[in-house]
């Protein structure tokens, strides 16, 4: 089964927490043991887990890849947003996570968060839920 999910990004960068599109996934899913796949289908945005129970790590996270990518630099691809591709291609495009009695399988802290590099955009995110019922 594969759930799409509309995901509306306000900034040019940000992290948005979609833990809870991939539960109802997986919910209408009826799998109670198996995996979920989240997949983010764009070049510019990415699909990440994390800590979400401060927010300064997700400010962390994009201070840090800001440094270490930045928007302006010494690119070729005219588009301007060569920063965003590269970021993408760091956290990546999907996550799995672990299913087990019916609920995907996260640690006390961890959430799933849609990575946008190239905002404000109307977005998908795709959650493909296999296993046993």
């Amino acid at each position: 089964m594969i759930k799409e999910f509309s995901v509306r990004t306000t900034a040019r960068e940000e992290f948005i927490d979609v833990t809870e599109q991939v539960r109802q996934a997986v919910r209408e899913s009826g799998i109670r043991e198996g995996v979920a796949t989240a997949f983010v289908p764009h070049t510019t945005a990415a699909v990440t887990i994390n800590e979400n129970a401060d927010p300064d790590v997700r400010r962390d996270l994009l201070v840090t890849l800001r440094g270490l990518i930045p928007h302006r630099g010494d690119y070729r691809h005219a588009e301007g947003n060569s920063d965003a591709h590269v970021k993408v291609s760091l956290l990546g495009s999907s996550e799995r996570v672990l299913i087990s009695d019916g609920r995907p399988v996260l640690g006390t802290w961890q959430s799933v968060f849609f990575a946008e590099f190239d905002g404000p955009r109307s977005r998908k995110l795709l959650v493909h839920v296999e296993g046993d019922k």
